[in-house]
């Protein structure tokens, strides 16, 4: 097959590296990427179903992608993701213009699903086959360009075997399931010697990795000492993960953020409440206090460590009460950033069935979850813009991306706490290094600094707090 494709994606992080993998294949099958869908001879749009906003925006691009097809018969319009998992053939009877939908399991059969299109042939890939062939896939082809440079993901694991109440992953993406650590960690030195220094590990509740249950290949190490394992390639100089759940935090993972320096000095740890209530109703698995507990010890094992999170609100019977423990929890948790929603039925899930037969708790007005967001995000923007001043002055190691997109001829790139820093740099700053930058400058979402020459490139683990630099 040859011609060109338009990929357009949108959702977690495990959506961005499918569509990686996505575009890989289609590299693979002889395809080169179009800028734009007029452009192209094969469109695949690739989203989650999380929440219901990604799942709406699937159903907008579809629309207009489907008029563009009316005016090209030979335009081939396929779906890939979540949202095909879940709705599976009604999305090809609600588009008459959509030629195949694949769900996260089967992304290897997308050339085939093109080829069958070509010959005017519907067809649908949801079913969830072998585990074990969602990770059979090709090494990335020389014209697949890398979307940042210096930086890889890399999937360890997929599915989740807990069904919190409110999300829909164990039905997209399948129970969990382990990638051998031999395959991952030969992934991570081809990517080290590729230039990549900075590597983020994948997975619905990536610290549940190498979990030995029934029916599972036995052998595989815990995810405390996969994270060691890849930490030690030579040439990674940063490991993150994402995303782990609370109840997955082992004493071993709190050891590797006191003994590995590779380790960056930051956590995302979804939290969703802070209402013991409300955490029972979703089905957690932990309380308020065991959450603030292992906060404790991870900041105990590693001093500086910034905490991000997810939140929920308006969940159903969520109180006022509640949601003052929410943002009670906040406070005390500190964290240096949060990702908050106003809670959105999802199809399938145990909380949407419930509703459906009149049981369970009552949903939540959603003006007053929209108020209670507001009221959320107002407290995350005062605690992120002061742990910023708190930087103002430090020196810290910024992986360059490029371009920022503030324009003005600044480069932006991440600090080992994965803040945003932007800088302006003469020469340009190469992306995929590591630069020094001294912050000068304190922004609700990002910081600004001026690279400084001169100064080491890491921070010693007994000297200055995590991520700033040693003068030399």
């Amino acid at each position: 097959m040859t011609g060109r494709f338009h990929l357009r994606t949108f959702g977690c992080q495990m959506n961005q590296r499918d569509a990686e993998q996505i575009s890989n294949l289609l590299h693979h099958a002889g395809y080169r990427p179009a800028a734009r869908a007029e452009d192209a001879d094969v469109v695949v749009i690739h989203t989650c179903s999380v929440r219901e906003k990604a799942e709406s925006k699937l159903y907008s691009e579809l629309g207009s992608v489907t008029r563009l097809k009316r005016e090209r018969p030979d335009l081939i319009v396929g779906v890939g993701g979540c949202v095909a998992q879940q709705e599976g053939a009604r999305l090809l009877d609600r588009f008459a213009q959509l030629d195949f939908a694949f769900g996260p399991q089967n992304l290897r059969h997308l050339p085939s699903l093109i080829g069958r299109a070509r010959e005017r042939e519907r067809s649908l890939r949801v079913d969830y086959g072998d585990a074990d062939q969602r990770f059979d896939l090709p090494d990335r082809h020389p014209d697949c360009p890398s979307p940042n440079a210096g930086r890889a993901f890399v999937t360890v694991m997929e599915g989740c075997d807990l069904f919190c109440s409110f999300c829909v992953v164990p039905t997209t993406r399948g129970r969990e399931v382990s990638r051998p650590s031999d395959a991952i960690l030969d992934e991570v030195r081809r990517l080290a010697d590729s230039g990549v220094v900075e590597v983020t590990l994948l997975g619905q509740t990536v610290n549940a990795y190498g979990r030995r249950r029934p029916g599972m290949a036995h052998g595989e190490i815990p995810f405390a000492e996969l994270v060691r394992r890849v930490a030690a390639v030579p040439g990674i100089e940063r490991v993150r993960f994402t995303s782990p759940h609370p109840v997955f935090v082992s004493d071993g993972l709190i050891r590797a953020y006191a003994e590995v320096p590779e380790l960056c000095p930051h956590l995302h740890l979804p939290v969703q409440s802070g209402s013991n209530a409300v955490l029972a109703a979703m089905r957690r698995r932990y309380s308020r206090e065991r959450y603030l507990e292992i906060l404790g010890r991870l900041r105990e094992a590693r001093p500086g460590l910034a905490i991000s999170t997810d939140l929920i609100v308006g969940f159903p019977g969520e109180s006022d009460a509640d949601f003052e423990q929410t943002l009670s929890l906040v406070r005390e948790a500190d964290f240096i950033d949060s990702f908050s929603f106003v809670y959105s039925p999802r199809p399938g899930t145990p909380a949407t069935r419930a509703a459906e037969a009149g049981q369970g708790a009552p949903p939540v007005d959603r003006a007053v979850g929209s108020e209670r967001l507001s009221a959320l995000q107002d407290l995350q923007r005062q605690l992120t813009l002061r742990h910023h001043r708190e930087r103002v002055g430090l020196c810290l190691p910024v992986l360059v991306d490029g371009a920022s997109r503030r324009g003005e001829g600044q480069q932006q790139g991440r600090s080992p706490e994965n803040r945003v820093v932007n800088f302006q740099s003469r020469p340009p700053a190469e992306p995929g290094r590591i630069v020094p930058v001294r912050i000068t400058e304190a922004q609700p979402h990002s910081l600004l600094g001026i690279p400084e020459s001169g100064l080491a490139t890491h921070a010693t683990p007994t000297g200055p707090r995590p991520g700033e630099l040693p003068l030399v």
